[in-house]
């Protein structure tokens, strides 16, 4: 796992789909649905921590982006 794209096909191999039209809110839900996943034991922690590493750092991307913009 390497990009957002493959964090996105992760959660779509389990039925989910994210899209709320705002980049961050899109980034914290898929940081949510990941550590569900990891809890019912559906993924394992390689898994988890790929997957929050990539989500965690576009989300602070994203916030400076917000913040250079605004």
């Amino acid at each position: 796992m390497k990009t957002v794209y493959d964090v996105q096909q992760l959660l779509k191999q389990f039925g989910t789909i994210i899209y709320v039209g705002d980049r961050l809110a899109d980034l914290e839900l898929m940081e949510e649905e990941v550590k569900e996943l990891y809890e019912s034991q559906l993924i394992d922690a390689k898994q988890l921590q790929a997957a929050l590493f990539i989500l965690r750092h576009e989300a602070q991307i994203e916030r400076e982006k917000r913040m250079t913009k605004g």
